[in-house]
């Protein structure tokens, strides 16, 4: 088969429907974000259970996610910290914001979420550190002041997964004037630069196309 895009996002919805199955409350959570005319920027069904494997397998019981949207993988991580887990989510728009709540609550996981509303480099000095993982998920010209405070919020061992590193392949381009690929840029080389954290990452193909994600931990 000729690899493109449309193969990719076949080959996603294959693997989708094998492994992750349809979820009444998530497929209503996207439904809510499409009528309110949110962008299709969620994670793929594979990925949000990703994100739900990887707080399991870390035993994640504090989760912090930067950039809630629709509220799509709030739901994947608040089922995966548990009854006595907490997802903290900041999302910068108040009208995302009351959509994600409506869902999240829908999704019968409303006590495990606190949902800041404001931008990220205002909400998150008012936290209280100790998460265990942390999903940088938002604009990515902030993806460094995100890093950083998910370092300062966390401790040896947290787990940090950064969303959406591909761009395209444009991340190879040093003349590159694309302020999200720029972001992006400059927040791997802070995961390969600053001692605070060891990291890799892997491109991605699929639904959303040609992207990846770096998987970090605090050391």
């Amino acid at each position: 088969m000729e690899s493109t895009p449309s193969a990719w996002s076949d080959a996603d919805a294959y693997l989708a429907d094998l492994l992750v199955g349809h979820d009444a409350a998530l497929e209503e959570a996207l439904a809510a974000q499409r009528e309110a005319g949110m962008p299709e920027i969620e994670v793929a069904p594979v990925a949000g259970k990703l994100l739900n494997l990887v707080a399991r397998i870390s035993g994640a019981r504090r989760v912090l996610e930067i950039g809630t949207l629709g509220g799509y993988s709030t739901i994947w991580l608040a089922r995966a910290v548990g009854p006595d887990g907490r997802v903290v989510t900041i999302e910068a728009e108040a009208d995302n914001a009351a959509i994600a709540r409506a869902s999240i609550d829908a999704a019968g996981v409303g006590d495990r979420v606190d949902i800041r509303v404001g931008r990220g480099a205002e909400v998150l000095p008012t936290l209280v550190g100790g998460f265990d993982l942390v999903f940088i998920d938002a604009d990515k010209e902030s993806n460094t002041i995100y890093l950083d405070w998910a370092a300062r919020l966390g401790r040896p061992g947290t787990v940090i997964v950064l969303d959406n590193i591909g761009r395209d392949g444009e991340i190879v381009r040093d003349d590159t004037t694309d302020s999200k690929v720029i972001g992006t840029r400059e927040g791997l080389r802070m995961l390969a630069e600053d001692p605070r954290f060891d990291a890799t990452a892997l491109q991605t193909v699929g639904l959303k196309g040609w992207d990846g994600f770096a998987l970090a931990v605090v050391v």
